[in-house]
């Protein structure tokens, strides 16, 4: 089993397939996509899923799944940056994890 497939349960080509290039994400933004990986998850932690929840099966795909949420957002960081040019963040005093400081 590959690193890729450990992370995420899944390759990158196929996130960018089920979730990056899919209609909803190209018409409504690929936050929506995110949105509905974590509502799963909510899902899979809140309804019948949830009695497994302490199957380490059941906390793996939960932990693969917020790892596809984490890969996404930062491809979509990484396109802000270029678009936006490398000193956005300099330029607007973001931290390492996207919040501005005080």
């Amino acid at each position: 089993m590959t690193d890729e497939i450990k992370c995420f349960g899944m390759r990158t080509e196929e996130i960018r397939t089920q979730y990056m290039d899919t209609f909803t994400a190209e018409a409504c933004g690929m936050e929506t996509a995110v949105m509905g990986i974590l509502s799963d998850c909510q899902e899979m932690l809140h309804y019948p899923y949830a009695a497994q929840a302490n199957n380490a099966a059941a906390k793996e795909r939960i932990r693969q799944q917020l790892n596809v949420a984490k890969y996404i957002l930062s491809i979509m960081i990484d396109k802000r940056d270029e678009l936006l040019g490398s000193n956005f963040r300099k330029m607007h005093q973001v931290d390492h994890r996207g919040f501005a400081e005080a």
